[in-house]
C-alpha cells in the first residue's frame, strides 16, 4: 500500500512539478463525497492553454494511513509531514462528523496552520470549516458550512462571520463551502478562476453536473423545503400543478377547487401544514421558476415575467426585491450560467 501511495504523489512531491498542487487534509470519519467530489474536479480539470492536466492532487492525514469515512470505503492517505515544506497552490480541509474531534486535535491544527502558510489558497468543504476555524484561519472572515453546523461554527468561533445561506463563500484567499455536493460547486468555481470557464465546463460536462451554481445561491432547496413541511405529500400534486400552470388562475378559490376543499378550509389547513398562506406559496413557486429561467435561459425579463404568471416586469421586480433583495436584472448578471 505504501509503495502505491508513494507513486500516486510522486509528481506532487517533485520539486519541478509544474501543475498546481492541491492537497486534501483528511481525518477519521470524513464524508466520502466531501473528498471525492472536489478531488474528481481537480484531478480532471484541463489546462487548455498548456494542453495538460491543470492540477496535481494528494490526500494527507496525520498518521498517513487508511482513513475511515462515513461509508464502507476507507481512503489511503500519506503522512502530513511529507508536505509541510512544499509550496501548495490549494489546501482543502475535508468535512464530516470527524470534524467534531479534529477541531480539538492540536497536532492536526498545527500542521494545517503550517500548510496554510505555504498555500496560495485555503478552502474547506462542509464541516471542514470547523477545523479551519479551530486553526484560526477564519477569524474576521465570512464563512459558510453545512446548515446543520452553522450555529456551532458561530457559537464556538465568534470571530468568524458565519452566513447560513450561500453554497460557498470566497473571502480573499480563503474559500468555504456548504454541505457535501457544494464542495463540487466550490471546486468548479476555483477551476474557473485558475484555468478559465471553458476548463470548468469540460469537467462539469464530464461529471454530468450543472455548470455551475454560483456561491451566492442558496444551499436550501425550495422544493425540498416544501417536501419536508408536507411530509405526508398531501399537497405535492397541487404544488406540481402550480409549477406547471403559473399563468393560470391561482387564487385561493382555484387552488381549493383543485384540492377538493372549500376555500376557507383549504386556506386554514394549507397554512397550518405549510407554514405560509397559499398566495405566498404561489409567489414562492413563481420566484423559484423565474430564478431558474434567469439563470439558464436566454428569455428576456419580460418574457420570464409573463411565463411565470407575474404578467409584467414591475410586478416580478417588486417580488424579487421584497423576497431576495435584488432586482431580476441584477440577479441574472450574478447567476447566469450560459
Amino acid at each position: 500500500m505504501k509503495d502505491k501511495m508513494t507513486s500516486i504523489s510522486a509528481n506532487f512531491l517533485d520539486a519541478d512539478c509544474d501543475a498546481r498542487r492541491v492537497l486534501f487534509v483528511v481525518y477519521p470519519n470524513i464524508v466520502l463525497l466531501d473528498l471525492v467530489g472536489p478531488l474528481q474536479v481537480f484531478s480532471h480539470a484541463p489546462d487548455l492553454e498548456r494542453g495538460k492536466v491543470g492540477y496535481s492532487c494528494a490526500v494527507t492525514s496525520v498518521a498517513g494511513d487508511l482513513v475511515e469515512t462515513n461509508t464502507v470505503v476507507a481512503i489511503p492517505s500519506e503522512p502530513i509531514d511529507r508536505f509541510l515544506n512544499l509550496d501548495i497552490h490549494t489546501l482543502v480541509i475535508v468535512g464530516g462528523d470527524g470534524a467534531l474531534s479534529a477541531m480539538f486535535d492540536e497536532a492536526l491544527l498545527k500542521n494545517i496552520r503550517q500548510l496554510a502558510s505555504r498555500a496560495q489558497r485555503v478552502g474547506s468543504v462542509c464541516s471542514g470549516a470547523l477545523v479551519l476555524a479551530a486553526a484560526g484561519l477564519l477569524d474576521g472572515r465570512r464563512a459558510v458550512t453545512h446548515w446543520e453546523d452553522c450555529d456551532m461554527l458561530q457559537n464556538e468561533f465568534p470571530a468568524v462571520c458565519v452566513e447560513m445561506d450561500p453554497i460557498f463563500i470566497k473571502d480573499g484567499d480563503v474559500w468555504t463551502s456548504a454541505g457535501i455536493t457544494a464542495g463540487i460547486d466550490m471546486a468548479l468555481a476555483i477551476v474557473t478562476e485558475d484555468l478559465g470557464r471553458q476548463s470548468a465546463l469540460e469537467v462539469a460536462r464530464s461529471m454530468v453536473t450543472h455548470m455551475a451554481r454560483s456561491g451566492g445561491q442558496s444551499q436550501f432547496s425550495p422544493v425540498l423545503g416544501r417536501q419536508l413541511r408536507d411530509a405526508t405529500g398531501r399537497f405535492e400534486q397541487l404544488h406540481q400543478w402550480v409549477a406547471e400552470n403559473l399563468k393560470a388562475d391561482l387564487r385561493v378559490e382555484a387552488l381549493a377547487d383543485r384540492a377538493n376543499m372549500s376555500p376557507r378550509n383549504f386556506a386554514r389547513q394549507y397554512s397550518a401544514q405549510m407554514g405560509l398562506a397559499p398566495a405566498k406559496a404561489v409567489e414562492a413557486i413563481r420566484l423559484e421558476v423565474a430564478r431558474d429561467l434567469l439563470e439558464t435561459s436566454g428569455r428576456s425579463i419580460k418574457q420570464v415575467a409573463v411565463q411565470c404568471g407575474f404578467n409584467d416586469e414591475e410586478r416580478m421586480r417588486r417580488a424579487f426585491v421584497r423576497v431576495l433583495g435584488v432586482a431580476p436584472s441584477d440577479y441574472r448578471r450574478s447567476f447566469r450560467t450560459e
